[in-house]
């Protein structure tokens, strides 16, 4: 993919923003990779990038430690994002 040539494969992309709760700071995010609490994410869009570590993570409001390819997880994150941001490995 083009972003792993451009970033590295440090930076994989692990999957995209379907939508973001701004009361709860909370991203609902399709996986293409998996992920566990503990990991740092970059969330990029539009020029806009930061990086935070995942702190906690569910599905259908049950908290998770790890998610796999295919899961769509609602993640708590420390800056507004919008539909459609990249969540990479940071």
């Amino acid at each position: 993919m083009f972003l792993d040539w451009l970033f590295g494969k440090k930076n994989k992309e692990l999957g995209q923003v379907v939508h973001y709760f701004d009361k709860l700071g909370v991203a609902v995010v399709i996986l293409k990779g998996a992920l566990k609490v503990g990991d740092r994410i970059k969330i990029i869009r539009n020029g806009h990038e930061f990086i935070d570590t995942v702190a906690s993570m569910q599905i259908d409001r049950q908290e998770i430690k790890s998610a796999a390819s295919g899961q769509e997880v609602a993640i708590k994150i420390s800056e507004p994002v919008k539909a459609g941001a990249i969540v990479m490995r940071a």
